[in-house]
């Protein structure tokens, strides 16, 4: 069961729960005529550069690299899914191992290339954290396939209830209200608003929780954005919390459509500097075509933006690791996939 919320609770979970969950600001409706234009536009008017034109790179991983590599260490599988070692244990963010972010297997968003390591090759996993129940960021086979090596589930209201419908067993998942914590073999999990939505079909809108989250590792602070558009509460979460050592911060799948869900690079760079943030690790990115922009356009635009405001940013290849004990920039690797010299679907092991 979650914990009780704290005294510093802006919005009570009766507050926040009226029938639907909402935001702590206001999120203006999508009418009808707009979603229709942008599904519209999705289905008959992609530009041609929203997916990679030849292989993304990608650095192979083992498990028994992972079980070597240093704590503190943080490894991109794809899009929202990361692999934290915390404690000398394994933590995976919103597991996603699916070909398509869709409910269909024969349509939707595919993947632009394959995970660093496979689900079976995984280490047992301390925990799963969940941040809302889209398919880009909640895939039900991968999840099954990893309830038997993981020992907990940290989800946000209502979410919970879904993995539970699905057959893993109760006893390992725990839900949460904003701004309720919980902790687990010595880390801090805070789980924080966000400014967003949910929903896996037609009739089941905001029925589920979304949020980010705050880990607490001794000294070492974490933030996990989930998705949300730009909001006040950063600002509140890093004057509670902050300063961070590492914020894991949306930047991608944005439109000017679409700016109360969805950061364009701008916002995630203040909300970044909002918690204030020491290392910047821009994702939602990188591993799926969800939006009109050039899939290189959130590293190149958060890249430029960071360094105008003396930010340090990281940017490692899927399945590099980046560690808070000896943090790097990483390297431009995504102009290698603006090239034609390859073959498009092609992996490219670094």
């Amino acid at each position: 069961m979650p914990i009780e919320p704290s005294e510093t609770n802006r919005l009570k979970p009766a507050e926040q729960y009226q029938g639907k969950f909402r935001n702590q600001g206001v999120r203006p409706a999508a009418s009808l005529g707009k979603t229709l234009r942008i599904f519209w536009k999705m289905i008959f008017h992609k530009p041609a550069d929203t997916r990679p034109a030849a292989p993304v790179p990608v650095k192979p991983l083992t498990r028994e690299a992972l079980e070597k590599a240093p704590d503190l260490s943080v490894f991109r599988l794809g899009h929202s899914t990361l692999l934290l070692k915390l404690k000398g244990k394994f933590w995976l963010t919103d597991p996603v191992y699916a070909e398509r972010a869709s409910p269909f297997t024969w349509a939707g968003p595919k993947r632009f290339h394959a995970p660093p390591i496979s689900l079976d090759e995984l280490p047992p996993l301390q925990g799963v954290i969940l941040s809302h129940n889209h398919y880009d960021h909640l895939d039900q086979k991968t999840v099954l396939q990893l309830a038997a090596k993981t020992q907990h589930f940290l989800a946000p209201l209502g979410v919970g209830d879904l993995l539970i419908k699905w057959g893993v067993p109760a006893q390992k998942i725990q839900q949460l209200d904003w701004w309720q914590e919980t902790e687990r073999d010595g880390i801090r999990f805070i789980a924080t608003p966000c400014q967003h939505f949910s929903g896996r079909g037609l009739f089941d809108h905001n029925e589920t929780l979304w949020v980010s989250w705050v880990m607490i590792i001794d000294d070492v602070r974490i933030f996990f954005s989930g998705d949300s558009g730009y909001f006040d509460g950063f600002k509140l979460i890093g004057e509670q919390f902050g300063p961070f050592d590492l914020t894991l911060m949306e930047t991608g799948a944005y439109n000017v459509d679409w700016p109360d869900v969805h950061m364009q690079p701008e916002h995630s760079l203040q909300a970044h500097i909002d918690l204030k943030g020491r290392w910047l690790l821009p994702i939602h990115n990188g591993t799926f075509d969800l939006a009109f922009h050039a899939w290189h356009e959130p590293f190149d635009r958060i890249v430029a933006l960071a360094n105008e405001r003396n930010v340090l940013i990281s940017t490692p290849a899927m399945g590099e690791a980046f560690n808070l004990s000896e943090p790097h920039k990483g390297r431009a690797w995504w102009l290698e996939a603006q090239t034609t010299d390859a073959v498009p679907g092609k992996q490219v092991r670094l």
